[in-house]
C-alpha cells in the first residue's frame, strides 16, 4: 500500500511576503475608501483640537506605518509553522488589522467620532496584545508595532476629543 503524503501549503518567501503585504495593503485601501470622501466634507466641517495634525501627515505616516505593519507580520510568518505561540500571535495581528480597517467606516463612513471610540479602544487594546504576542518570538517584529501602538494612543485622545467637541 502506498501512502500519498498530505501536500503542504507553499512557503517561499515570495508567499510570505505576499500574505504579509495583501491585507495589510487590503486594510488600508479599505480605511481609505471610507475616509477619503468625508476629509473635504463631513471631516472638515467637525470642531477638533488644536493639538490635530494637519490633513496632509496623516496619509505618509499611515503609509509608514502600514510598512511597518506589513514587515512585521512577514518577520512572523517567516518562523517555522510549529512555532510556539506564532498562530497566536498572527491571529492577533489579524485581528487588530481589521479593527483597523473597521475604525474608518465607524469614525468617517457612519460620520460617528462615538463610533469611532468604540472600535479604537478595542483596536489600541489589540494592539497592544499583539506587541505582547510577538515579543517572546520575534523582538524586532514586536518593536516594529511600538510606533503604531504611540499613533493610535494618539488617535484616540484625538477622537475623543472630536466627540466631546461634537456633540
Amino acid at each position: 500500500m502506498v501512502t500519498q503524503a498530505v501536500p503542504r501549503p507553499p512557503t517561499g518567501p515570495l508567499l510570505r511576503a505576499l500574505a504579509a503585504v495583501v491585507p495589510v495593503a487590503a486594510a488600508a485601501i479599505l480605511g481609505s475608501a471610507a475616509t477619503l470622501p468625508n476629509i473635504p466634507t463631513w471631516y472638515a466641517s467637525l470642531a477638533k483640537p488644536s493639538f490635530t495634525p494637519p490633513n496632509g501627515a496623516f496619509s505618509p505616516v499611515w503609509t509608514i506605518l502600514y510598512a511597518l505593519m506589513a514587515y512585521a507580520a512577514w518577520r512572523l510568518l517567516s518562523l517555522p509553522q510549529g512555532t510556539a505561540g506564532r498562530a497566536g500571535a498572527l491571529t492577533a495581528f489579524f485581528v487588530q488589522l481589521a479593527l483597523n480597517a473597521a475604525w474608518s467606516w465607524a469614525f468617517f463612513w457612519m460620520r460617528s467620532p462615538w463610533a469611532g471610540l468604540l472600535v479604537i479602544l478595542p483596536l489600541l487594546l489589540m494592539i497592544l496584545v499583539t506587541i505582547w504576542r510577538f515579543w517572546p518570538l520575534d523582538r524586532l517584529a514586536a518593536a516594529l508595532l511600538v510606533p503604531y501602538a504611540v499613533w493610535v494612543a494618539f488617535a484616540t485622545v484625538l477622537n475623543a476629543a472630536i466627540w466631546r467637541l461634537n456633540p
